[in-house]
């Protein structure tokens, strides 16, 4: 049922401050038959984690809340509606013995958004599992998306690139195909010895990467935040070899030959901005990719010290980041 000036703010992970016009529930397919859905809404809402809304929102707000978990196969073949909660479904695949999302355990959203952003953590992507995107084509009707209609790329999709044509309904999943555990992103391996596990099960990893999460990154139940706010820098192999010259212990991850992945919050962190900010808005003291609001913040002043952060490391590294949040209302770009 349509509502009118609903208060945003328990539905987005940053606890900012904004009032959709029009607020349109989605929980049956069949809704989409309706005239609302002939165009584009003006915001499509899942878990609202990965939102920066700037101000008031005009027009129609549709927050996705189709769930579920609507077949398997028994062999590793998921269909997932689009607004089940993502930490639920990947607890669901492991429980059942399917190895493959452990790296992905705790990241907050919905199925429905993991495609967009190509979620991704500790060396996996979701683009990895996913065998095809269940959509919604405005003025079109129903539609099936392969990996390759969806180009995927690093946090990025063709969903990202082309917003508003599609409203994702519910995405499959393959995870029949047995995959080697990755450990050697992050502290997974650490976490592990600490753990005296030696021969790590994929349910082990699972719960060494929740460990990390939960040390690393505030509950935004407590202090709102959208988990990592800018995306990790992929430069030339050398402007890493020219960093390290001044910067030894700089970590890198390897893309290409010609290039390289640097860690976001290394930089932010070396660039003394960890656990800085106001008394409204700062980086996180335990992890400073981590933006949070400290109470009464609003997306103006979120988006500002964001580039504060950015306009820092620039100068005293030469790398621009780039916001991982997507930017809503206003002139947001």
């Amino acid at each position: 049922m349509m509502r009118y000036g609903v208060d945003l703010r328990r539905f987005n992970t940053f606890g900012l401050p904004a009032v959709a016009e029009r607020y349109l529930p989605l929980t049956d397919l069949a809704q989409l038959e309706g005239e609302e859905f002939r165009q584009a809404p003006d915001l499509v809402l899942g878990g609202g984690s990965n939102l920066l809304l700037l101000e008031d929102l005009p027009g129609l707000t549709v927050h996705v809340l189709l769930s579920g978990i609507t077949w398997s196969d028994g062999k590793g073949r998921f269909r997932v509606a689009a607004g089940t909660d993502w930490n639920q479904f990947v607890r669901h695949t492991l429980e059942r013995g399917f190895a493959g999302m452990e790296n992905l355990i705790l990241i907050p959203g919905t199925v429905g958004a993991a495609p967009v952003q190509n979620i991704g953590a500790y060396g996996a992507e979701v683009a990895e599992f996913i065998t095809a995107v269940h959509a919604w084509e405005y003025g079109v009707g129903p539609v099936d998306l392969s990996p390759a209609d969806c180009a995927f790329g690093y946090r990025d999709s063709h969903f990202k690139r082309e917003p508003g044509r599609y409203l994702i309904t519910a995405v499959s999943f393959d995870l029949s195909t047995p995959r080697p555990l990755k450990l050697d992103y992050g502290a997974i391996r650490g976490e592990l010895d600490r753990l005296g596990i030696k021969q790590p099960t994929a349910a082990d990893v699972a719960n060494a990467v929740t460990s990390i999460r939960r040390s690393k990154l505030p509950d935004w139940f407590l202090l709102g935040n959208s988990g990592s706010f800018f995306k990790n820098p992929v430069v030339a192999r050398s402007t890493y070899e020219r960093l390290q010259q001044t910067h030894s212990d700089l970590p890198a991850y390897p893309v290409d030959e010609a290039h390289v992945k640097l860690p976001a919050g290394w930089l932010i962190d070396r660039a003394g901005l960890r656990g800085q900010g106001n008394e409204r808005v700062g980086t996180y003291d335990r992890q400073a990719l981590v933006l949070v609001n400290r109470g009464g913040a609003c997306g103006r002043d979120v988006l500002d010290f964001s580039e504060r952060v950015q306009d820092t490391v620039a100068e005293q590294f030469g790398v621009r980041l780039e916001r991982e949040v997507q930017l809503v209302g206003g002139s947001a770009t």
